[in-house]
């Protein structure tokens, strides 16, 4: 019986990681667009979280994607705390599909996902056979698990558990929530107790205050996803465990009226035993967030003062790029990509003096916030190269136009800043996991190397922002002076490495940085050579 009941849990939750997985590579990037386009107020983030969860068929994806857009500043906290609400909303539609009586066609529907899974090379087929898979597995499970059940109305003491979560709801609100935070998924927990509920062996007055409490354990994956994360995405996670508790603590105070209202449903709409457990989910969730809605800026206040601090100063979004002076004054609207621009340079600037930082220090904040900017700096290229892109659609001027060459030149330069400094956070972390020593000279030639170079990306940016010749000559002469520094060290290194004093392992992560800070060299004097007038077209 409790093999039959693990491996129909293991079955029912590979099921829905599976189907989750396999929509999730279905929609790739639109879910994250979705919900970073549709959080301007705290309804639409409600609609946008409730989309995303019934997509994923997971709260649990959505709120740590939540969790991580906050912690990567696509999203504010505030934002967050109406997708929060959203996805606890969306999650119920898992049990609504669990109360279809459909267990019987688990297997057909698994070997239908399995001939396309495996029969088949085209992505996009494979990802739809993935799904199908993934929701045949999730029924099956559901089967499997049902018929490990059912010894459990011979058990005694399950009969007494039964009735003491009847007599003590707080009992089964901590059973439900010990059950979810053990399998990180309310709706494997939801499934299990909808299969109880199908076999008879839970009433609907112990059932509730489970349902409840898997409300309340289901928030451990986002505080576990913001364990380390900005001040923003921990504040996310505080969000959705006072939400969830208090909805749950309220709704146990009203339990009687509640069990009233769903036992009504059951009798008006002739529901079975799991879709009894679902449309009560569903109207616990839909009626918390009703209730607490209005309430968002207070809970938003609230949780300010139990997490203080600032939320992440890096802007993924870009704060110039207005589509009506594409249109209006295409001149206007290259100066604004060109704020954009210098705001992407100093953000390059930043993440390589983070680098440094953590070459020195190891300290792991240096390495996340310098990857932090990295991803904003990718999202920033796409931002305004698109928006350089309906520029050129427009009738430009001489000058015009070759402003425009150089700012589409420039943010490309910067990207590959990004790419750059992002090999060198991926040399050191070798080098500490390794444990591969570098000496004493190679760490002083690396600083003097790295400072130079960040001297050199500061004067580039700066020339661009004030088309400055002088400034622009300098970064040109620095950059030769990176050349080289690079010959020199390379030298250096190889004597070392001749004299013993050094591994053949930390040459190779010692010259790969070089090379990495000379190539930045390169990208910060291409960006010169636009102002100069200079670079030689590709």
């Amino acid at each position: 019986m409790i093999f039959e009941f693990i491996g129909g849990l293991g079955l029912f939750l590979f099921g829905l990681k599976f189907l989750s997985d396999g929509l999730q590579k279905i929609a790739g990037d639109r879910l994250k667009d979705l919900l970073d386009r549709f959080t301007s107020n705290p309804f639409m983030g409600v609609l946008a979280g409730i989309v995303t969860t019934i997509l994923l068929q997971t709260s649990t994806t959505t709120t740590v994607l939540t969790v991580g857009l906050v912690n990567a500043g696509f999203m504010t906290f505030r934002q967050a705390i109406g997708v929060i609400m959203g996805a606890n909303i969306g999650t119920t539609m898992t049990a609504f599909i669990i109360g279809i009586d459909i267990k019987a066609y688990g297997l057909p529907i698994l070997a239908v996902g399995a001939l396309l899974l495996f029969f088949f090379k085209n992505k996009k087929t494979t990802n739809i056979g993935q799904t199908i898979f993934g929701f045949g597995t999730l029924f099956f499970g559901l089967e499997v698990m049902g018929g490990g059940m059912k010894p459990l109305r011979e058990l005694q003491a399950f009969t007494d558990l039964t009735v003491s979560m009847s007599d003590n709801p707080i009992l089964g609100v901590i059973i439900g929530t010990l059950f979810t935070v053990l399998v990180q998924s309310s709706s494997a927990t939801i499934g299990v107790l909808q299969e109880l509920m199908g076999e008879g062996l839970i009433s609907l007055d112990a059932a509730l205050p489970v349902l409840f409490g898997d409300n309340i354990g289901t928030t451990i994956t986002a505080v576990l996803a913001a364990i380390g994360a900005s001040v923003g995405a921990r504040r996310a996670a505080t969000a959705h465990v006072i939400f969830n508790v208090l909805g749950a603590s309220v709704f146990l105070i009203l339990l009687l009226p509640f069990n009233h209202y769903v036992s009504w449903l059951r009798d008006t709409l002739g529901l079975n035993p799991e879709m009894t457990i679902a449309f009560a989910h569903g109207s616990f969730n839909i009626a918390n967030t009703v209730v607490q809605f209005p309430f968002i800026a207070l809970l938003a206040w609230v949780v300010i003062k139990l997490v203080p601090g600032e939320e992440s100063a890096i802007g993924y979004k870009p704060q110039h790029l207005d589509p009506i002076f594409i249109e209006q004054s295409p001149s206007l609207a290259l100066d604004q990509a060109k704020e954009e621009v210098i705001r992407m340079g100093e953000y390059a600037y930043k993440g390589l003096e983070e680098t440094s930082l953590y070459l020195n220090n190891k300290q792991q904040k240096h390495s996340e916030l310098a990857m932090q900017i990295e991803d904003a700096l990718n999202n920033l290229d796409r931002k305004i190269t698109d928006y350089l892109v309906g520029i050129s659609q427009s009738s430009l001027s001489d000058e015009d136009s070759h402003k425009h060459t150089a700012l589409m030149d420039s943010v490309r330069d910067i990207e590959r800043i990004g790419d750059h400094f992002e090999n060198i956070i991926e040399l050191i972390d070798y080098k500490n996991s390794h444990k591969v020593i570098l000496t004493e000279q190679a760490i002083d030639d690396l600083n003097e190397m790295f400072d130079l170079t960040l001297m050199t990306v500061k004067q580039a940016t700066k020339s661009l922002e004030g088309m400055d010749r002088e400034e622009a000559l300098s970064v040109v002469q620095k950059e030769n002076e990176l050349d080289r520094m690079e010959r020199t060290f390379r030298k250096k290194h190889i004597i070392r490495m001749n004299e013993g004093a050094c591994t053949g392992q930390a040459g190779i992560v010692f010259v790969d940085m070089l090379s990495n800070l000379e190539r930045i060299g390169d990208h910060a004097v291409n960006i010169a050579e636009e102002v100069l007038g200079e670079k030689e077209s590709l």
